[in-house]
């Protein structure tokens, strides 16, 4: 049974309190949508997605679509100003002879395909399926401000998404109900008297929804498994009639690095040092010195191939810590240009992404200027 996947992103976010809406706000070097996007890519039972936006917000998701390699098609379309005609959207663009939609908040990230997958069987089985949790805690009604009662909480549950849905049988709940009103798709069938089966929901499925609900994403996205760190380092000499560039970027008026690539010897290091994390052996082991079609490619590229590689091994960048040794040039004013330049390459934010100068005090090699060397070191986490 053909099933899409409807990720909602249309909402302005107010109660988070940012300019930028939540769903495009950062999470592990990512946007938050980014997530959900590669989890329900990841599904097999999922044969494609429609991504709900606001219209201000179309070429923003575009390009983060495109920078996700996705395993299964995504189209865009543009939401309304509530959440009920975001859905309603998100069913027009489905492909013709989808039977069930699997409608998802983007401001869930940790949504996992195990979960996905059952809540898709579940549903395929009987119709209508959502995930959900018991109630953990008491519950009170409070007014102005006060307790008032305690409310029993057996035969209460805390919904999450995705919520599954045949298509004609969610289209006909639409028709007769606008759902202006309601919160999630569940509500549309229950007015109608339908039955919804639950499954059970994952605790780290949560909601972003404040600032502090982002950085608890964050240390959840780190469990699952054991940090992994990797170091790397390169050398390269100096020689005349070469440019120079370093971290990404060209500093002109000096003597250049030699080497087959454009020997970017901080590139270098620092992709030694994720594929070292990831165990994935080393730049010359995936990049060959003498591989004509790499003849004076950007190290930037080596880069975004080796940010591939690692979210290919199911890895995310923590951070990277580096140092280039040299006497010239002086290098505190590009730091910052090396640092956006390299982060854009992994896909990570600047912050993520340390760069630092030294010299050897005139010893060695790069104290009498034959070459540069640089260190790193990197820091990779599983992804959930």
């Amino acid at each position: 049974m053909g099933a899409y996947a409807i990720i909602v992103a249309a909402g302005g976010g107010r109660r988070f309190g940012a300019e930028l809406p939540k769903q495009f706000q950062l999470l592990a070097g990512r946007p938050l949508l980014a997530h959900a996007l590669l989890a329900f890519s990841r599904t097999p039972s999922i044969e494609g997605l429609v991504l709900v936006v606001a219209p201000e917000q179309l070429e923003r998701a575009g390009a983060i679509v495109a920078s996700l390699r996705l395993e299964k098609p995504c189209r865009l379309c543009v939401g309304g100003g509530v959440r009920s005609d975001s859905v309603r959207a998100g069913l027009a663009a489905l492909p013709a002879g989808i039977e069930l939609a699997a409608i998802h908040d983007a401001a869930r990230p940790l949504v996992t395909p195990e979960l996905i997958a059952r809540v898709v069987a579940a549903a395929a089985a009987s119709g209508a399926a959502l995930p959900a949790l018991p109630v953990p805690d008491t519950l009170h009604a409070s007014e102005a401000g006060r307790a008032r009662a305690a409310l029993a909480r057996e035969g209460l549950v805390l919904a999450q998404t995705p919520q599954v849905f045949r298509v004609e049988r969610l289209r006909e709940a639409f028709a007769r109900h606008d759902g202006s009103a309601l919160t999630d798709e569940v509500q549309l069938l229950e007015a109608a008297g339908e039955p919804v089966t639950i499954v059970s929901g994952d605790p780290a499925n949560l909601k972003v929804t404040f600032p502090a609900d982002l950085a608890l994403a964050e240390a959840l996205l780190g469990r699952g498994g054991e940090p992994r760190v990797g170091s790397g380092f390169d050398v390269h000499p100096l020689v005349p009639g070469r440019r120079l560039v370093l971290g990404g970027i060209e500093l002109p008026g000096e003597r250049g690095l030699l080497g087959h690539s454009d020997a970017d010897v901080l590139a270098h290091a620092i992709g030694d040092a994720l594929l070292g994390a990831a165990a994935l052996g080393d730049l010359g082991t995936h990049f060959p010195p003498g591989e004509p079609s790499l003849a004076g490619v950007s190290s930037l590229e080596l880069l975004r191939r080796i940010a591939a590689l690692l979210e290919d091994a199911s890895l995310r960048v923590g951070n990277v810590d580096s140092v280039v040794v040299c006497e010239r040039p002086r290098l505190a004013p590009r730091i910052p240009a090396m640092r956006a330049a390299l982060a854009s390459a992994l896909g990570i934010e600047p912050a993520r992404v340390a760069v630092k100068a030294t010299t050897s005090e005139r010893l060695g090699f790069t104290g009498r200027e034959e070459g540069i060397a640089a260190f790193a070191t990197a820091l990779l986490f599983p992804r959930r």
